[in-house]
């Protein structure tokens, strides 16, 4: 009896070892590879060798963005239009590339809707941010890209100066990234409630809610975009945010954090976006659209709130504001869980001041 107790106590150890080694493995820290390509304008990030995403910043276009990112089963979270177009994947808003911080109404510049879709003798109305300077890189176990952008009129002049820092963690079944960025006012600056801003996502064609109706978008321009209803059953993506609110209703409903989840193959994959409450209007608007867009838009308040609140943010020239968002991008068989989350958003209140 003593030696078939003693074979069992054996087994348990070994399989607590199992479990331990298991649950180190899924928790210990990539390591994360910066590597710059100045030739081609973007930076590589990777993580155990694995593809990330990449910082794009090239003067072609009007800003710069992360494009493509990698969930840790290699799956693509962002749509491929205008670059890489895949199957049935939507041809709409073709300013919405990647992840990316911006904002419609600036000194009456639109910088949000700004694309290569823009006429040229309609240019002079909207707004581009240059990438002049890479501060810097580095890699590790976390990975850090620091940038100086300008945020410019088509004359070159300088409104707000941009200062970005995206740093990269990475395990087994989560990428973080976490967006740091300070504007300063080059001048006086105003920056008045409107609908489209600030920091954006485009996602892939299955994280989109399914749609059986086609829907029509306007600007403040009068320009209207048309986004059709899903073509195929491939869409079956759902929002829910830190307050309960599921589906289309999360669009114009304040949260401290939101999450698109579905299924991509086999897996599900999670993307959440955590405001911070050192961020103005915090906690933010979501500009959560069932059609492949997720935002956060703290500045723009009164059409969410139809009518009940109002934000016309403004800087003074020398004046300074930062953002700061974290994005979380998990695979798994289950979307991530509130308690997980909860866990995210406090080592980001901490790390991130």
């Amino acid at each position: 009896m003593k030696k078939i107790l003693l074979f069992f106590a054996f087994l348990v150890c070994i399989l607590i070892n199992e479990m331990q080694a298991q649950s180190s493995k899924k928790l210990q820290a990539y390591n994360i590879e910066v590597t710059p390509s100045p030739e081609s304008s973007k930076i590589i990030v990777t993580a155990d060798g694995k593809p990330f995403t990449q910082l794009i910043y090239t003067d072609t276009l009007e800003k710069h963005f992360l494009y493509p990112i990698y969930a840790p089963d290699e799956q693509i979270i962002t749509r491929g239009f205008p670059f890489a177009p895949r199957k049935n994947e939507p041809t709409d808003h073709p300013h919405h590339t990647g992840l990316w911080l911006n904002y419609e109404s600036v000194n009456g510049l639109d910088f949000w809707n700004n694309s290569y879709a823009i006429p040229a003798d309609k240019k002079s109305k909207y707004g581009w941010i240059k990438v002049n300077k890479i501060l810097k890189t580095k890699s590790g176990k976390q990975g850090t890209i620091k940038i100086s952008a300008n945020w410019v009129n088509q004359k070159n002049q300088v409104l707000m100066q941009e200062n970005t820092t995206y740093l990269f963690k990475a395990d087994e079944d989560k990428r973080i990234i976490d967006r740091i960025t300070m504007l300063t006012a080059k001048t006086d600056v105003n920056m008045p409630d409107i609908k489209d801003g600030m920091l954006g996502l485009r996602v892939a064609h299955e994280l989109e809610l399914p749609s059986k109706e086609k829907k029509e978008f306007k600007d403040d321009k009068g320009n209207v975009t048309i986004v059709d209803a899903s073509a195929d059953t491939a869409p079956n993506g759902n929002y829910i945010t830190s307050e309960g609110i599921t589906g289309d209703d999360v669009w114009a409903t304040r949260a401290q954090w939101c999450m698109l989840y579905g299924k991509m193959g086999d897996d599900t994959e999670s993307i959440v976006i955590i405001d911070h409450p050192g961020n103005p209007g915090y906690p933010t608007y979501w500009h959560a659209r069932g059609y492949g867009l997720f935002a956060a838009n703290p500045l723009g308040q009164k059409v969410f709130s139809k009518g009940k609140e109002t934000m016309n943010f403004s800087l003074k020239q020398g004046q300074s504001i930062t953002f700061r968002y974290r994005i979380v991008i998990a695979s798994g068989k289950e979307k991530l869980s509130n308690e997980a989350i909860r866990l995210l958003a406090g080592d980001f209140y901490q790390s991130v001041k």
